[in-house]
């Protein structure tokens, strides 16, 4: 079956950096478009970054120049290197591997910004 497993989170102090991993195993990764998703408490979840099977990235404007989202098709793995890190991102981040109408998501992994 379809897993993606995220690694990588924590509690940080803000302006610090966290790297975060996804592990995906069961689909044809190299297809899918992957991303990086995330929820704050009581709000809904945004996009922070994707990346397609070609390498081509989006950032949502909030993270454009502080997040760097990459792949290792040979590792079935995506990252999200994070800097320069706000209190307001405290949230739940979640992998997500999207192919057509196929969506996948990972258990998420709790990332904390102190102040």
């Amino acid at each position: 079956q379809v897993q993606l497993v995220e690694s990588g989170g924590g509690l940080v102090q803000a302006g610090g950096s966290l790297r975060l991993s996804c592990a995906a195993s069961g689909i044809n990764f190299r297809t899918f478009t992957m991303g990086w998703y995330r929820q704050a408490p009581g709000k809904q979840r945004e996009l922070a970054a994707t990346i397609t099977s070609g390498g081509a990235s989006n950032y949502a404007d909030s993270v454009k120049g502080r997040f760097t989202i990459s792949r290792d098709n040979t590792k079935g793995t995506v990252y999200l290197q994070m800097n320069s890190l706000k209190t307001a991102e405290t949230a739940v981040y979640y992998c997500n591997a999207q192919w057509y109408k196929n969506s996948y998501w990972g258990q998420g992994t709790q990332v904390t910004v102190s102040s």
